[in-house]
């Protein structure tokens, strides 16, 4: 069965491993993880850190366009239905 770490124990070894002041297998032996799992958590917050500073709610450009594109989609939707439905009157 794998072991679980919580995601305060992994900021914790990949800030210490971040440091510098201990090499990855002293680390790993500290801390009773593999070594290469104190190399991916190292590299997982180096990757992330940008996301830290990032305003919270702000979107970003890509998700904004997808939805505007998306709104108007919906808009399109509803203008054929109401055209469907004057088109053609239903059948009683």
């Amino acid at each position: 069965m794998r072991k679980t770490y919580d995601k305060a124990f992994k900021a914790k070894i990949a800030l210490e491993a971040l440091r510098g002041e201990k090499t990855l297998q002293e680390i790993a032996i500290a801390y009773a993880v593999h070594p290469n799992m104190v190399r991916q958590w190292k590299a997982l917050l180096l990757e992330n850190a940008v996301s830290i500073f990032e305003k919270s709610g702000k979107e970003t450009s890509a998700e904004a366009e997808a939805e505007r594109i998306k709104d108007e989609l919906y808009l399109q939707v509803g203008k054929l239905q109401v055209e469907s439905e004057t088109s053609f009157p239903p059948i009683s």
